[in-house]
């Protein structure tokens, strides 16, 4: 077994581990992501003694993930304060010399699944995570996609709510999925945390009808084999069943497979790897970098 390097590199807080291509993890920390100086001078401390072999990092983003690109390895347009244009993986090969993966955070989290979790076994999957942002990391035929940039499935544009006058928060785009239906968004909208509403508040039906809204686009588009649902906002366990009722709803059997018209439960779930998703997927991004084989 090999000692790998992994990094969650989030816009709330980082996460490393050491661990192996089986997707052990062996040594975790984490602690608040604030400048890159500080932030990044925590992560090569916490590995500059471990004796890893590779690292593989999933960042918040957007981030630059073309091998091809002088940009390969930065967080690019974030509007998230002093992180903006950032030579992340840069930073990393400077002070360690070894192979490197790099790629976003959601679709690190949906490696992972599908190595380890949910996903195992199957070749098509779509990793969503709804938190302080929504983004989504999608497998298709076993390979990660990526194309002109990486996949932005956060800032689909939906029909609205008949019942929603919140006129969204996204910076770029204003009522785009994150900016209705990310947790600021469910704040903004009702005055107090997502968490401090009820179980059978009007904020839950509004929060999964978008999702479920953004599900159905996903699903004609990219045919995943499995819909895996994580971050913050998700672990409010009423949104599971709202979602997926909305979901049949609006699919209307259109898609006349068992996963959308019987199996809905098994269909659209959280995450196996629980809040290891992200960090699993890091460690098969750092197993990638070796060339070895995982799952």
């Amino acid at each position: 077994m090999h000692t790998l390097g992994a990094i969650e590199a989030g816009g709330t807080k980082f996460v490393c581990a050491v661990g192996r291509e089986d997707g052990t993890v062996l040594e975790r920390i984490s602690f608040p992501t604030t400048t890159p100086e500080a932030t990044m001078a925590s992560v090569i401390h916490f590995f500059e003694d471990k004796e890893i072999e590779a690292i593989g990092v999933g960042s918040f983003g957007p981030v630059d993930p073309n091998k091809q690109s002088p940009t390969y390895g930065y967080i690019t347009t974030t509007p998230k304060p002093h992180w903006a244009h950032y030579d992340m993986l840069g930073e990393l090969r400077r002070r360690f010399n070894m192979p490197m993966e790099f790629d976003t955070d959601v679709n690190g989290a949906a490696l992972g699944e599908m190595t380890w979790g949910a996903a195992r076994g199957l070749q098509n999957c779509l990793y969503i995570t709804v938190g302080t942002g929504i983004g989504a990391g999608a497998i298709a035929n076993g390979r990660v996609i990526h194309g002109l940039a990486h996949p932005e499935m956060g800032h689909l544009l939906l029909r609205r709510h008949p019942q929603d006058p919140y006129a969204g928060g996204c910076p770029y785009h204003g009522d785009c999925l994150e900016g209705l239906a990310a947790g600021p968004a469910i704040e903004a909208r009702w005055g107090v945390k997502a968490s401090e509403l009820g179980a059978d508040h009007l904020a839950w039906e509004i929060e999964a009808d978008y999702l479920a809204k953004a599900l159905m686009s996903y699903v004609l588009v990219l045919s995943p084999e499995k819909i895996i649902m994580g971050g913050g906002v998700m672990k409010q366990e009423q949104l599971f069943p709202l979602i997926r009722g909305r979901f049949q709803q609006l699919m209307n059997a259109y898609v006349q497979k068992p996963q959308v018209l019987a199996d809905i439960d098994t269909y659209i779930v959280a995450p196996q790897l629980g809040d290891n998703a992200g960090i699993c997927g890091a460690l098969a991004l750092a197993s990638k970098a070796l060339g070895l084989k995982i799952g």
